[in-house]
């Protein structure tokens, strides 16, 4: 029987916890024509390299880890200061999907944040992505704006969630 485990990631699972993360990614990639080219930030072409930075940078990120080693989904909490966290990279293997680690690590992100002083988590999105805006609205999100940047082939959606 498989065991599912929430924990912080270790310097030494960054490497599986990168190729992770753009499995999980590449669906959005490839629903919305995201490309190396037009779209080289996005999580589906994360290079290992930039998450051991985030890492090295003090970046927190916890997995859940199938029998304690695979990680299935992943999360990232950047410190903006002010008491305002962004949320990053929270995704989930899509043969994973719809079994609440989403969820779960959601509400991991907010307890991590309020433990450290937060008060606000905000998130960027692809605006067009109904599907996960209205997940996050379901969870307590509230959407604050868009912009449209000329570097990407979309409109960036902000929402945020207040903590207190």
């Amino acid at each position: 029987m498989e065991t599912l485990m929430l924990r912080e990631v270790r310097a030494d699972e960054l490497n599986a916890c990168a190729a992770m993360i753009r499995e999980s990614f590449m669906t959005v990639a490839e629903e919305f024509g995201l490309t190396p080219g037009n779209c080289p930030t996005n999580g589906a072409f994360l290079p290992a390299e930039r998450l051991r930075n985030d890492y090295e940078n003090g970046n927190i990120m916890f997995g859940f880890f199938a029998d304690g080693e695979q990680p299935v989904g992943f999360m990232q909490l950047r410190d903006k200061g002010e008491g305002i966290f962004s949320l990053e990279k929270l995704c989930v293997l899509p043969g994973r999907r719809h079994d609440g680690i989403g969820v779960k690590l959601l509400t991991k992100a907010r307890i991590e944040a309020l433990r450290l002083g937060g008060s606000k988590i905000t998130i960027g999105i692809i605006e067009e992505n109904t599907r996960l805006k209205d997940w996050y609205l379901l969870h307590g999100f509230v959407h604050t704006g868009t912009i449209d940047l000329p570097h990407l082939p979309f409109i960036v959606g902000f929402m945020e969630l207040s903590l207190s």
